[in-house]
């Protein structure tokens, strides 16, 4: 069979970076590891691409690894995963060259990106009211968490970034041949600092190293990109609608759950709320203050030259600064004062005070951002009334920007805890202070009872005296660390508390109880009524909660004390929906069909009670877990349920391929907003008058779904046996890649086994079960060989975004399984019938689910619909090959007994070049 490379002309650039990039990787390989390594990896590169021409059977490859020892497979396993990354870099680089050509082409801008939401805005002629209305505090929030299967370390980021520019100058720039010379040098010697530069670490990531590594994507790229987005899209829609106060705030606001995301997670302290929430503001500060150190060089306007109003000269007089060399520098000694304002605003609030401060006791701290920005806004003013408006176009409107955007908190720290600790801390509160000794005994009317009057008096449950167990002592301060960001940074340093496993109106009044207690939550008087300025956040996760959830929160507004919670607010509730959990309950499809469905309800449940919703999506980086393309699925959404506001967690190795890196930063945020405000303002969805058969269809299919897939994973005596014996799960744990451990209790159920070990895992055993079992019986179930019946499916895939969308995804991860390789895995477990029983199953049901596929689609490939990714895969899968193998390899040594720590390295070097490769794998 002669595979063919889809697109080849338009590939041919990434081919010759992906040789060039290569070819001094081998080179490198070969100084340094010796001939002998370097012949085997060419030799297993070689035979790699054989067994995709199907040339020799996969077997033979295999055999080249058989009893490899371990000093010769580690060297070979890094070659394999630095290729991978170096491959991921100069697919991202051929993705902007693509992006180039067809700018210069002249053709219209490209779905996702703003330029053509604005066409789509202009064509659609919408009046100046509703975009208001529908607008109204608006909100896109990209949300960072600590669940990272994303295993680079910074320094190979680092490395990675040096190569990138060095491979852009080299295409951007006219090179003679000594200068493309020299260019290749200097990438030779950052790959060669790559090669002995270890990948993976030798301690596991605490939480002060997960908080760290979270914020250098703000230095990275987002604190310079997201500002000029944000004025950018305001100057765009108002000059749109003129007449229209459009967004009053900034859209683009980002957020995190590292340090405050305790779901699970032993190690988050109030210790850690305080250094995370501390930290962030640091980052923010030391930007702020080098800032104004420019501004200071560059403003040094004489007021010999230039007129000085009066504003300006009683900020410049406000500094106290006496120095006689800018005494005739009004702009200087004005931005001095400012910096000397927040240098004191910075010792009062920060632990530890960044660079560039000034030591001017007599100047008084800000008391909040916008008194700062108040100051800018003067100079800006002041420079404009001097015709100095390129000026404050440069550093100081990128200053006025970015402090608009990230305050004095730089991004808002999200709490979560499960609804059973809860409950636990709450029931002691209630017993120490003499309310109900045994509130876990209590009906769940009893229980709101009790809950309400609490939220309606500020009587504390809390005594100075109170003892508490040490779980209830470390719950109180956690929250009270969360209320000290609060007071000190403001209400966005902790906008929401977040209730994991939340099934009831009590466990969501339990998290408000404990906000009260911390005084974060004032339950007001008979005047004012209670107020927050941090939010109670229902999760809904698993498929019966998801069915539930718009009930649940229904019931919880009919509770007047939360419903004048909830208007205090605005209004405004939100909700998050867990894309993890629902995957692993149900299976792809059920889970999908249950979050749409949830969407529904919850819109119309927002609806009826007169609130805005805005809904969080607990999205990973993989299809498993609720990941694919974003602008995608933001348009899958149903109507209503993007309201101007749109939140979204992002995980693992996708952050890093995301925000890396500036270019990649605006293209990724640009898509956001573009599938944010499209879904808000255009009628995306399309099914009009059939929406209700459609709806009635997707029960029925994701009944079946989840039926055939809870008979593989909760029925099948011995599943989990299998699972545990055919992936690297339990190794996985010992993979430094997070604070966070595996599983939620040690169990060996799957309920209980956190959802990135259980994607990750048949992720790397290249089965990729979570994104696609059950769907191909469903489909085909349910045609039944009836034509009209696909002929239905078929119209709802064309017609249809989320059914288009769960499909699409579907198909781009199946498209990264290989069951060939999945058979090598299941060799792995002992019981013979036991492996035969369940891969028999996942063999048949894959290929149900492909063919299926293609029926309803009309396609002839599973990525015929994603022309990028089908190079990807060709490019890259050949070299994914013999590291699938020597994991394979090292797991039955280790299992056999060689417990040497090199073995153990040797596998988490595997999982590190895969996880690398496949670039969404948790």
């Amino acid at each position: 069979m002669t595979v063919v490379d889809p697109g080849l002309p338009a590939t041919e650039p990434l081919r010759e970076d992906i040789r060039l990039l290569g070819g001094i990787l081998g080179s490198v390989v070969r100084d340094h590891e010796g001939e002998e390594i370097f012949d085997l990896v060419e030799q297993a590169r070689v035979e790699s691409f054989r067994v995709r021409r199907s040339e020799i059977d996969r077997g033979e490859l295999a055999r080249l690894f058989d009893g490899i020892d371990i000093t010769r497979a580690i060297p070979v396993i890094r070659a394999f995963s630095h290729f991978s990354l170096l491959a991921n870099l100069a697919e991202d680089i051929h993705r902007e060259r693509r992006r180039a050509v067809h700018v210069r082409a002249g053709e219209p801008p490209q779905d996702s990106s703003l330029a053509s939401t604005y066409s789509k805005l202009d064509a659609a002629r919408l009046d100046a009211a509703t975009v208001e209305d529908l607008l109204r505090d608006a909100l896109v929030s990209p949300v960072i968490t600590a669940h990272p299967t994303e295993t680079r370390r910074r320094t190979v980021s680092e490395i990675q970034s040096r190569i990138t520019d060095l491979m852009r100058f080299r295409e951007r720039t006219e090179l003679d041949d000594t200068e493309i010379a020299e260019t290749d040098a200097k990438i030779e010697r950052q790959i060669l600092a790559l090669w002995q530069t270890a990948l993976i670490r030798l301690s596991r990531l605490r939480i002060q190293d997960e908080i760290e590594v979270g914020l250098r994507y703000y230095d990275m790229s987002l604190f310079d990109v997201i500002p000029r987005i944000n004025t950018e899209l305001r100057a765009a829609l108002r000059s749109r609608w003129p007449d229209a106060d459009l967004l009053t705030q900034p859209m683009l606001r980002p957020g995190s759950w590292i340090g405050g995301d305790r779901d699970g997670n032993p190690f988050v302290t109030g210790e850690i709320v305080h250094r995370a929430t501390n930290r962030a503001a640091q980052v923010a500060f030391t930007r702020y203050l080098a800032d104004l150190v420019g501004l200071e060089h560059e403003l040094s306007m004489s007021a010999r030259l230039i007129d000085v109003d009066a504003d300006l000269q009683a900020l410049a007089d406000a500094s106290k600064d006496e120095s006689a060399f800018r005494a005739d520098e009004p702009f200087r000694r004005a931005v001095r004062g400012i910096r000397g304002r927040l240098s004191a605003t910075a010792r009062r609030m920060l632990d530890v005070v960044p660079d560039n401060t000034l030591d001017s006791p007599e100047l008084e701290p800000y008391g909040a951002p916008q008194e700062m920005l108040d100051d800018l806004d003067l100079l800006d003013r002041s420079l404009r009334r001097t015709a100095n408006g390129v000026i404050a176009d440069d550093r100081l409107a990128t200053l006025r920007q970015a402090l608009e955007t990230f305050g004095f908190h730089l991004s808002g720290l999200d709490m979560r805890q499960n609804s059973e600790i809860h409950e636990q801390v709450v029931a002691e509160l209630l017993a120490w202070a003499d309310v109900h000794a045994d509130y876990a005994s209590l009906s769940e009317d009893e229980r709101v009872a009790i809950l309400s009057a609490e939220l309606e008096t500020r009587r504390p449950l809390i005594g100075p005296r109170a003892e508490f167990s040490e779980q209830t002592a470390k719950e109180l301060a956690i929250v009270e660390s969360a209320a000290d960001a609060v007071r000190t940074f403001g209400g966005g340093a902790v906008p929401n508390y977040i209730i994991s496993m939340c099934t009831s109106v009590s466990d969501m009044l339990e998290a408000a109880v404990l906000l009260k207690e911390a005084g974060i939550l004032d339950p007001g008087d008979a005047e004012t009524g209670p107020s927050s300025p941090v939010g109670v956040v229902p999760l809904f996760e698993t498929i019966d909660d998801l069915q539930q959830g718009a009930a649940t929160l229904t019931a919880t507004l009919s509770i007047p004390v939360y419903r004048a919670l909830v208007t205090s607010r605005g209004d405004n509730q939100e909700v998050m929906l867990g894309y993890s959990d629902s995957n692993k309950d149900g299976g792809y499809l059920a889970a999908n069909w249950a979050l749409y469905r949830a969407e529904l309800d919850l819109v119309e449940a927002a609806r009826a009670a007169g609130i805005r919703l805005r809904l969080f999506h607990g999205r990973g980086g993989t299809v498993g877990r609720g990941g694919g393309p974003s602008y995608d699925a933001i348009l899958a959404q149903p109507t209503g349920a993007v309201t101007g506001s749109l939140r979204i967690t992002e995980q693992g190795e996708v952050i890093a391929a995301k925000y890396a890196e500036p270019r990649l930063a605006r293209r990724n945020l640009e898509t956001l907003l573009a599938a944010t405000i499209e879904s808000t303002l255009l009628d995306v969805e399309g099914l009009g008058d059939d929406a209700e058969p459609a709806y009635a269809l997707l029960d029925d299919l994701a009944a079946r779904a989840q039926a055939a897939y809870g008979a593989l994973v909760h029925e099948t005596p011995g599943f989990v046996e299998y699972f545990r014996m055919s992936t690297p799960v339990a190794e996985i744990g010992e993979l430094n890649i997070g604070s966070r451990p595996a599983s939620r209790k040690p169990t060996n159920s799957v309920y209980d086994l956190r959802a990135i070990p259980w994607v990750m895992s048949w992720s790397q055993s290249r089965v990729m079960l979570p994104g696609w079992y059950g769907v191909g019986t469903a489909f085909e179930d349910w045609v039944g060989g009836d034509a009209d019946k696909l002929a239905t499916l078929t119209h709802l895939y064309r017609r249809w975004p989320f059914f288009r969308t769960v499909l699409s995804n579907m198909a781009q991860v199946m498209a990264k399984s290989d069951l060939g390789l999945a058979a090598r895995y299941s060799e792995l477990v002992p019981d013979e019938q036991l492996r035969k029983t369940v891969f028999d199953m996942i063999s048949t049901e894959h290929a149900k689910t492909v063919s299926m596929y293609l029926k309803i689609t009309g396609h002839d490939g599973l990525l015929d619909d994603n022309p990028a990714l089908a190079r990807s895969v060709f490019n890259r899968f050949p070299y994914l090959e013999p590291l699938n193998h020597l994991q394979v390899e090292l797991l039955a040594q280790l299992r056999a007994g060689d417990d040497r720590e090199q073995v153990k390295r040797g596998i988490l070097l595997t999982m590190n070049g895969l996880a690398t490769a496949l670039r969404n794998s948790g």
